[in-house]
């Protein structure tokens, strides 16, 4: 498995990001903006983008993969990845998702904690309804890791 940061043409991988988010006028505004990763085993499986929000908060605004290739450890890798990648560069990273518990659970895993929650995220800001796990997203739960610098 190799990760590569990816510069330019970014726009390439939106298939992808659209799995992890399906507001593609969102992506394009964090895309421009933020570090986007690869995960190569022979071919393209994941893809993440992180963002800096603040002089020390980056944020974890997109992961995503293949549908077909779920379930076989590569969300994991990713996520390791960049939790090593940004432990040296920030206070603290950041997640936010839907509130529905497997998705959560998978982040508590890696040591990721509650943070806050912005109600009707989703209802105010996507153009459609979102679904996960044949639930209706309504509020973005956020999560973060802290990161003790010296």
């Amino acid at each position: 498995m190799e990760i590569k940061t990816i510069s330019e043409n970014k726009e390439d991988f939106m298939d992808l990001l659209l799995l992890g988010d399906e507001q593609e006028n969102m992506v394009k505004k964090y895309l421009e903006r933020g570090e986007l990763f690869a995960l190569y085993d022979n071919d393209l499986k994941t893809a993440a983008v992180v963002t800096q929000e603040a002089e020390s908060i980056f944020e974890l605004k997109n992961i995503a993969t293949y549908e077909k290739y779920r379930g076989n450890g590569y969300g994991s890798f990713m996520i390791k990845y960049i939790i090593e990648k940004y432990r040296e560069k920030c206070s603290q990273l950041l997640v936010g998702t839907g509130d529905d518990e497997k998705i959560l659970s998978f982040y508590k895993k890696f040591g990721f904690t509650y943070s806050h929650t912005i109600k009707d995220f989703f209802v105010n800001n996507c153009d459609h309804k979102i679904f996960e796990n044949g639930k209706q997203l309504k509020d973005m739960v956020y999560l973060k890791i802290a990161f003790v610098n010296e």
